[in-house]
């Protein structure tokens, strides 16, 4: 289940119609768990998010929805994802579970 739907990221990337909405549900998939496994911890995850997760993480799964429905190729030249979307990382610090 993921904690974004696609009509919360077509209003974020301003787009109408149904065209896309498959292929925007599975970037919100692959985002979600891109997060999740950045920060250490399961979005959906009921025991460390009981109200669901707080809204600098849903801002960074918008994000970086955003970033792979433009830019569907595996690699940019040239341009990497913090030049994309700065404050990305920084949405996800607060969160993130460090390990050593």
């Amino acid at each position: 289940m993921t904690i974004l739907n696609v009509d919360d990221l077509k209003a974020h990337m301003n787009i109408v119609g149904s065209d896309d909405d498959a292929l925007i549900e599975s970037k919100i998939a692959a985002a979600e768990a891109w997060v999740g496994a950045f920060i250490g911890t399961a979005l959906d995850d009921a025991e460390a998010y009981p109200d669901g997760p707080p809204d600098p993480l849903k801002e960074a799964v918008r994000q970086l929805v955003a970033h792979l429905y433009e830019n569907r190729e595996a690699t940019l030249v040239g341009v990497g994802i913090t030049t994309v979307s700065p404050g990305l990382f920084d949405l996800m610090a607060p969160y993130r579970t460090w390990v050593f």
